[in-house]
C-alpha cells in the first residue's frame, strides 16, 4: 500500500484554509493560483486537507495548509501538523545506508547475505538491488487497505520471515518491481551496520542536522490529537477515520510523519547536497538500469526522469489514511511537497501537477491572467445569454446551439459575480493549449476546461459542476 494510488473520490466541500508563512517570498499573483489550484483540488476530490510546501530559488517559499485536518470535532489543518508521509520515507532509509557506505560499513555491491543470510538467495542479491526495487524480493503490502492481520503488532524479522524467504518473483536485476519488503531488509541491513536503532541513526545523522524537528515514529504510534486524522471511504460512501497498521509493519519502508516545512528542508538539501557526499547523491539520483540495458526509472529510494525538460527526483506516498507526493528539480531549485489525509485519493499528485507549472515558469503571471480574463469574460457572457462567436473555432460554434446557450444562461445566472476565477492547470494536448479554470462560490465550486487552438481560437468551452 506504501505508495501513491490514483483514484479520485465524488465528494466534496467547501476549502478552509490556514497560513504560516514565515519565509513567504512566493510572488503574490502565483500565491493566489496556488491558493485557487488547492481550492480547486479539495472541492474535486473530496480530500478532506491538504498540507503544501513550496521551495522557489533553493529556498522556502511558501507554507501553507487548506482544509479540515479532523471532521469531528472540525480542526482546520495548519502547516505546522504532522502528516504521514508513507514511502517517500524510503529515500532516508537509502540516504542512510548510503552514510553507512560512506563510514566504510556497508557495500552497494554486497549480497544482503553479508547482513541477512537466511534470505532467499541471499548471496545472489545485492544491497543496491534491494534500494531500487530490482531484487525479485515479494511485497508484503501490495493493497491499497488494511488488513486484518497487519492491524496487529509484528516486528521486523517477521516479515522477512513470511515474505524475504520466499522464493524470489524473478531473477536479481532484470525487472523492476516495488516491494516494500526490500525496505525492510534495508532497515535492517543499516541497523545491523549502525550499530542502533535505524529511527535513532536517522534522527542523529539526517534529521537533527537538516533541523527537520518535526518527524514523528507514526510506526510507534498514532499521530497525536493536534495532528490530522486519516480517512478513508468505500466507494462513494461518507470519510471515515482510518484503521491504524499495528506497530512494526511500517519500519524503514512508510514509518515517518513529519509536516511538510521539513520535508522542504530536505528538498533543499537534496539539492545543494549539503548532508551526503556528491557521489552518493550521484548514485541516489541515477537511473538503475536492468541487466538487459533497460532503464528502471528509479535511482536508490526515489523515482527519476525528466518533465517537460525539466529534471526531477519524486516520491509518492501511501499509509492508512494519508496520501503524500514529494517532487524535487534540483537543477531549477525547486520542489514542491503535498500531503494530505485521505488515502486512495488522487489529490496529492494532482495539485502537485497544478503546482510545478506555475513555480516552474511553465504558466506565466501574464499568460494566466490574459486566458483568465477572456475566460471569465465569456462566462459572464453566458450568464446573460450571449456569446461572441467570432472567438469560436467552427466545432465550438456548432456546439453551442440555442438550446446549449439557454441551458448556459439558465443554469448560471441565478449564481452571479463568481467569488474567484482562477487558471489552475495548462498543458499541450492535440496539438491544442487545454487549460482548467477553478469557479468558487460560498457553497459551490465549478470548473471550467477550455481548449485553445494554436491561432487563439476556442475549440472547447464547458462548465462542469466539481466532481463530475
Amino acid at each position: 500500500m506504501m505508495r501513491l494510488r490514483v483514484v479520485a473520490a465524488g465528494v466534496f466541500g467547501l476549502v478552509g484554509m490556514s497560513s504560516l508563512m514565515a519565509q513567504d517570498t512566493l510572488p503574490a499573483a502565483t500565491a493566489s493560483q496556488v491558493d485557487a489550484a488547492a481550492a480547486y483540488v479539495l472541492a474535486a476530490t473530496g480530500v478532506p486537507s491538504a498540507s503544501v510546501a513550496i521551495v522557489q530559488g533553493g529556498k522556502i517559499a511558501y507554507v501553507k495548509a487548506y482544509g479540515k485536518a479532523r471532521l469531528g470535532p472540525v480542526m482546520e489543518a495548519t502547516p505546522a501538523m504532522q502528516y504521514s508521509v508513507g514511502s517517500i520515507s524510503k529515500q532516508f532509509t537509502a540516504a542512510l545506508v548510503l552514510l553507512l557506505v560512506q563510514d566504510g560499513k556497508v557495500k552497494l555491491d554486497d549480497p544482503v547475505g553479508r547482513y541477512l543470510p537466511e534470505l532467499t538467495r541471499a548471496g545472489e542479491v545485492t544491497v543496491r538491488q534491494v534500494l531500487s526495487m530490482t531484487s525479485g524480493y515479494q511485497d508484503f503490502w501490495p493493497e491499497d487497505y488494511v488488513m486484518s492481520s497487519m492491524m496487529e503488532p509484528t516486528v521486523p524479522q517477521h516479515i522477512l520471515d513470511v515474505w524475504a524467504k520466499k522464493p524470489l518473483d524473478f531473477e536479481p536485476g532484470t525487472e523492476w518491481q516495488y516491494s516494500n519488503t526490500n525496505y525492510v531488509i534495508a532497515g535492517r541491513i543499516a541497523e545491523i551496520a549502525g550499530g542502533k536503532p535505524l529511527i535513532e541513526q536517522l534522527q542523529e545523522r539526517i534529521f537533527k542536522p537538516l533541523g527537520m524537528t518535526g518527524v514523528l515514529n507514526s510506526d510507534a504510534s498514532r499521530l497525536p490529537e493536534t495532528d490530522p486524522t486519516g480517512y478513508y471511504r468505500h466507494a462513494l460512501g461518507p470519510l471515515r477515520p482510518s484503521p491504524k497498521e499495528g506497530t512494526g509493519w511500517m519500519f524503514a519502508a512508510g514509518e515517518l510523519a513529519m509536516p511538510a516545512r521539513d520535508l522542504a528542508k530536505w528538498n533543499i538539501s537534496m539539492m545543494d547536497r549539503t548532508l551526503l557526499a556528491s557521489a552518493s547523491y550521484d548514485t541516489m539520483f541515477t537511473e538503475v538500469k536492468l541487466k538487459s540495458g533497460k532503464g528502471s526509472g528509479y535511482g536508490l529510494g526515489v523515482q527519476v526522469g525528466e518533465r517537460n525538460g525539466h529534471r526531477y527526483i519524486e516520491h509518492s506516498g501511501e499509509v492508512s489514511g494519508f496520501v503524500s507526493e514529494n517532487i524535487v528539480f534540483p537543477e531549477d531549485k525547486v520542489a514542491i511537497t503535498v500531503l494530505t489525509n485521505e488515502d486512495a485519493s488522487s489529490a496529492a499528485s494532482e495539485l502537485e501537477r497544478q503546482i510545478a507549472p506555475l513555480v516552474l515558469g511553465g504558466v506565466s503571471d501574464e499568460d494566466a491572467a490574459k486566458a483568465e480574463a477572456r475566460a471569465l469574460a465569456i462566462y459572464a457572457g453566458l450568464q446573460e445569454g450571449k456569446l461572441d462567436r467570432s472567438q469560436l473555432t467552427a466545432f465550438c460554434d456548432g456546439y453551442f446551439s440555442a438550446e446549449a446557450v439557454a441551458d448556459f444562461q439558465e443554469s448560471l445566472k441565478g449564481l452571479g459575480v463568481p467569488g474567484s476565477f482562477k487558471q489552475v492547470a495548462k498543458e499541450l494536448r492535440g496539438g491544442m493549449t487545454f487549460r482548467v479554470f477553478a469557479v468558487q462560490y460560498p457553497g459551490k465550486a465549478l470548473r471550467v476546461t477550455e481548449y485553445d487552438e494554436p491561432d487563439g481560437k476556442i475549440e472547447q468551452y464547458l462548465v462542469i459542476p466539481v466532481g463530475s
